[in-house]
């Protein structure tokens, strides 16, 4: 069976101000998890970029890992392959998140569904800056 969004989920996810967990995010202007970190901060979340190097992004602290990052993590933003996808989720799911996004073309269906049975919220396939107009937030 495979995932469908749910554009009530989606809606929340955007709409209620959280901290945002950013899998892949560095300094980096060219990589899109760049500017799609910015477009989340600028709809009035918190972001926290998650990268090896651990690299400052828009004026954040960065970690080199979610099990790093102090305090509670509302959405993982998955920003790698689908091929490393899965371990992103199973961390998320370990850390205690509410919410997995994998964002547009990373698609892991074993790991969306792990996702859910651990009662997390999921999304997956898509981009908030594609799913924030859709659900009217812009």
């Amino acid at each position: 069976m495979s995932h469908t969004n749910d554009p009530t989920v989606i809606k929340r996810l955007l709409s209620d101000r959280g901290r945002w967990a950013v899998v892949g995010l560095s300094a980096n202007t060219g990589r899109t998890a760049y500017g799609i970190a910015a477009y989340v901060r600028d709809l009035g979340h918190e972001i926290v970029p998650v990268h090896p190097k651990a690299e400052a992004v828009h004026g954040q602290q960065g970690y080199p890992d979610l099990a790093s990052v102090p305090g509670e993590i509302d959405v993982v933003d998955v920003f790698v392959n689908s091929q490393l996808a899965g371990g992103v989720v199973d961390d998320a799911i370990a850390r205690g998140a509410k919410a997995v996004w994998l964002q547009q073309g990373v698609i892991d269906e074993d790991a969306a569904q792990r996702a859910t049975d651990a009662g997390l919220d999921v999304v997956m396939d898509t981009c908030p800056a594609i799913e924030a107009p859709r659900v009217g937030l812009i």
